[in-house]
């Protein structure tokens, strides 16, 4: 059996971690402000933003993450990332994983 199969029952353990740590309500609190160029449904209507609806969550977090730590850098996001903590971003992404 390969050595990869061992390491599935520790993903499953972290993956659910993740997703019972956010709270959907209060990203969809803070998506609000998003709505504007993301779309209210978490889908875009200018092709230059990109659709964050059914977007991995995890994905979503490192990408936040990467913006606020200026990783990333986008005159647009700065802004909203200055006041976002680890919990609202967690929240966001399990808010937008969730959608469709």
């Amino acid at each position: 059996m390969q050595k990869w199969v061992y390491a599935l029952p520790l993903l499953a353990l972290i993956y659910g971690h993740f997703a019972n740590a956010a709270d959907v309500v209060a990203g969809e609190a803070k998506a609000v402000l998003c709505a504007a160029c993301h779309g209210p449904e978490g889908k875009a209507s200018v092709p230059v933003y990109p659709n964050l609806a059914g977007q991995n969550a995890p994905y979503l977090v490192k990408q936040l993450k990467a913006f606020k730590d200026g990783q990333r850098k986008d005159p647009m996001m700065a802004p909203f990332m200055a006041a976002l903590t680890e919990a609202d971003m967690e929240n966001l992404a399990a808010y937008y994983a969730g959608l469709k």
